[in-house]
């Protein structure tokens, strides 16, 4: 049986907001007893019942599902681990206790100092132990019934070979489920198929086969040892944004990418990761869209001026609109101020130099300063991009990329951004080979992706502009 995400989801909001009320009931109670009596309340119902305390009941649950976002760990509510669970409950109730006390509690003025600790000790150990207890009820249950074979993900797996067989054979013979609910496989034709059975079609009928089957997690396996066999598969997966692995071998460029899941199977690549953890991903897409808001409000009159110069300076549209290959490979449309006269690429895309003579003279001052990137603010806004990501690449010379540099397509695992660490290190790549000289710094940056290395890119990226080392 299908596991439902949304159904999970709701259980644990429905658990943690139960179990915030409760607590901050509770703390009301104790409130009463040590602060609120003084206070002209001839008793508790008196208390529990003013407009004050029935506001606070209502905000601070929403308050407390408003923290556990930020940590995270609402992102994937069904692919859950029991240690990364506490974790993250002791953490995020560490930092909501202490808002609560410097917002609230710090403002009852109670007869002992020593209140304050009682009521912080009650805070910490009712939130953390009652909201504890109900998630890992939850999680318990499903688990359970994942180990028991009566729920599961629909998993594909690509590939009919040998090795493909095999893994299926162990994955059905481990005495406890780890989830994978094998649909059947796809013949890539890149092995011979020794598959008889549950064989769902070829690579050509992958699209149908991921939205008939209901398709949600894709594990590739095959007997080829060529990682530019394994990277075209991959490009054909990113699009369905669906999790994907990959079977581990020895010689694999991906093999840094291992993470162990489970002790009891081989060891699978889990290329979709992000080294990110979750609670930086939403704190990331959350101060993106702020930023951007805030930069297309405050730069507008710097709009305006720039918008008028491109008009002046040369005939022709201000933007200039380009398809580029984004998360998961999905093609978005890119915005900047336009840099060339009009019609510069007639037949072939080409890429720019700092000499071209297709750039205008004030695209010129606009490339210097990267003014023409600015209107990327609506992409971040609309969620195509990020403020820190990899540049994304049009189609056409991805493809010329990855025929040298398959591992290209590890980028599309992230958003990407407006500048990144190979812009700040390389600048602009006028050719192929500076692209894929450029790109190790992207792979860098992928494998130690987190918010401080993004602000630090952000600061170079400042540094940059007002020095003027653009191009």
């Amino acid at each position: 049986m299908k596991i439902s995400q949304r159904r999970q989801l709701v259980k644990y909001l429905a658990g943690d907001y139960i179990a915030a009320n409760v607590i901050w009931f509770f703390a009301n109670i104790f409130r009463y007893d040590y602060i609120a009596s003084s206070l002209g309340f001839p008793d508790l119902s008196s208390y529990l019942l003013s407009e004050k305390v029935i506001t606070g009941q209502i905000i601070i649950p929403f308050f407390w599902l408003f923290i556990y976002y930020f940590s995270g760990y609402y992102n994937d509510p069904i692919r859950k681990s029991r240690l990364s669970e506490l974790n993250k409950t002791l953490v995020s109730v560490e930092i909501g206790v202490l808002i609560l006390f410097f917002a609230i509690v710090i403002n009852d003025l109670p007869r002992d100092y020593h209140i304050y600790y009682k009521l912080i000790g009650i805070l910490f150990i009712g939130q953390f132990g009652l909201t504890y207890v109900i998630r890992m009820l939850f999680t318990q249950s499903l688990t359970r019934k994942i180990h028991q074979r009566k729920i599961g993900f629909n998993t594909l797996i690509v590939g009919a070979g040998k090795r493909a067989k095999e893994l299926a054979e162990e994955l059905n013979s481990q005495p406890q489920s780890l989830g994978y609910l094998i649909i059947g496989f796809i013949d890539t034709g890149n092995d011979p198929c020794v598959i008889e059975d549950h064989l769902v079609g070829k690579w050509k009928d992958i699209d149908t086969i991921i939205q008939e089957k209901k398709i949600e997690e894709i594990i590739v396996a095959q007997n080829s040892t060529d990682d530019k066999d394994l990277f075209k598969l991959l490009n054909g997966l990113y699009c369905y944004n669906l999790p994907i692995k990959a079977l581990a071998n020895e010689n694999s460029i991906l093999n840094r990418s291992i993470k162990m899941s489970t002790i009891y199977a081989s060891p699978m690549i889990e290329v979709t990761r992000d080294n990110m953890s979750e609670g930086e991903k939403n704190i990331k897409d959350v101060l993106d869209r702020v930023i951007a808001a805030l930069a297309l409000l405050m730069l507008s009159p710097l709009f305006g001026w720039i918008a008028w110069k491109i008009k002046k300076s040369s005939p022709g549209s201000v933007f200039y609109f380009q398809e580029r290959l984004g998360y998961r490979g999905k093609p978005f449309t890119m915005i900047k101020f336009r840099t060339m006269s009009m019609n510069a690429e007639t037949n072939c895309p080409l890429l720019s130099s700092k000499n071209d003579k297709r750039i205008t003279e004030f695209g010129k001052l606009m490339r210097k300063y990267r003014l023409d990137e600015l209107p990327q603010f609506w992409n971040v806004l609309k969620g195509d991009m990020s403020l820190v990501g990899p540049r994304p690449e049009r189609k056409y010379f991805v493809d010329q990329i990855a025929t040298t540099a398959p591992y290209y397509y590890q980028v599309f695992s992230v958003k990407p951004g407006i500048t990144s660490w190979g812009m700040v290190k390389y600048g602009y790549a006028n050719s192929v080979e500076k692209m894929i000289e450029r790109l190790q710094y992207d792979l860098i940056y992928l494998e130690n992706r987190s918010l401080g290395i993004d602000i630090k890119i952000l600061i170079y990226t400042i540094r940059t502009i007002l020095t003027g080392r653009g191009m």
